[in-house]
């Protein structure tokens, strides 16, 4: 039997709500925390891609400054179906705190998902929003 896991994890960005907003809904400033080349028609229903396609998917739901919902791809996998979901609150005047769920991750994905968010989406946010 295979068990499947969600993926939970929360961070805190020293950034407005509304930069870190932008950072995970618009292609130009996602190619600058390092997700080129990116396209983003970050509206339901529209379509999004990181690196080239290597990510990509589906805007499923959308709440301005609240929620981005996606049917999310990758290369390795390209038919599997995993629903990733962003929540973003403020933190304070000048922070924001975003809380990933992404379901669907079996076993032998959960390590490299649960480290590649850090590694490859918010560290590099974080990096690029905090200066």
């Amino acid at each position: 039997m295979i068990v499947m896991h969600v993926v939970e994890q929360t961070y805190r960005i020293q950034a407005p709500l509304a930069k870190v907003w932008q950072a995970l809904t618009d292609a130009v400033v996602a190619e600058q925390w390092g997700a080129g080349p990116a396209k983003m028609n970050a509206t339901e229903g529209g379509e999004f891609s990181y690196w080239d396609g290597d990510i990509h998917g589906v805007f499923t739901k959308l709440v301005p400054v609240k929620l981005v919902e996606q049917d999310w791809y990758g290369h390795d996998k390209p038919t599997k179906k995993f629903v990733v979901t962003f929540t973003f609150k403020p933190d304070g005047d000048k922070a924001t705190k975003i809380h990933l769920t992404q379901t669907n991750v079996s076993d032998d994905e959960l390590t490299d998902m649960a480290e590649g968010w850090r590694d490859y989406y918010f560290d590099p946010i974080k990096k690029l929003l905090e200066k």
